[in-house]
């Protein structure tokens, strides 16, 4: 049986040292270049024609479009509009590369927690820059809830702020521990299948069985972390611009 943490190794594939620093060209990299690279392909292959009855790419591309619209409106208001092109892209960039890693061979950044707390930490610190911009140092109310008593200030401002810090933490680790879990039950059922159909077909049927309905469960879970990643980041630019 395959080890289920091996598919995890980040592995380089062009060595490159700069100044003692290792920036090698790794496994990780190459899916990420590939998934902006079919994002961007799907993109302008769904927009080239802009007929008035949208064909089939063009009809995933609006529903795409229309999704992050919608949640964009109903989380954070007209005022998100200018936000965009920014959260599309995320949405984008995670769905793809949770996709890409259900293929047999290929490798899933989005299970790498130094990837995913990266793209938490540019959501946090955007949106962190965004209410100051926006409110100035009023801002700094956001930990101090409106209409609580000056008394309380000694508990709630600690704990408002604990939780705020917190943010890129469990941000990433949601999308972290979702990818990484689903991946290790499939190459542990992937083994048995392989262990016990290769020698008896009926103990394999069961295993397969099993292996079949995690690998629709985990496209489910796919699709459903890189919606909670983007609404999540909805809901912490809502903050940002109306506070409370």
């Amino acid at each position: 049986m395959a080890n289920p943490i091996e598919q995890f190794q980040i592995k380089p594939i062009v060595d490159l040292q700069v100044a003692g620093v290792n920036v090698s060209f790794t496994n990780s990299a190459v899916m990420m270049v590939v998934t902006v690279v079919l994002i961007t392909a799907f993109l302008t292959v769904s927009v080239r024609s802009r007929a008035l009855v949208p064909g089939r790419w063009q009809s995933m591309a609006e529903v795409f479009y229309e999704f992050i619209a919608n949640m964009l409106r109903d989380n954070v208001g007209s005022e998100g509009r200018k936000y965009f092109p920014f959260v599309f892209s995320l949405f984008m960039f995670v769905l793809f590369g949770n996709l890409l890693g259900l293929l047999p061979g290929a490798f899933t950044f989005t299970s790498q927690i130094v990837v995913t707390f990266v793209m938490a930490a540019v959501v946090f610190v955007g949106v962190t820059v965004i209410g100051f911009v926006r409110h100035g140092l009023h801002f700094l109310r956001f930990f101090f809830p409106h209409g609580a008593p000056l008394a309380t200030a000694v508990i709630l401002v600690p704990i408002e702020l604990i939780s705020y810090l917190s943010r890129p933490i469990s941000l990433s680790v949601r999308l972290f521990a979702n990818m990484t879990a689903g991946h290790i039950i499939l190459t542990i059922l992937g083994g048995f299948v392989v262990s016990l159909g290769a020698f008896y077909l009926v103990p394999g049927v069961i295993p397969f069985a099993f292996l079949s309905a995690v690998a629709l469960l985990e496209f489910g879970i796919a699709l459903l972390q890189a919606y909670v990643f983007t609404a999540l980041t909805c809901i912490y630019l809502h903050d940002a611009i109306h506070m409370h």
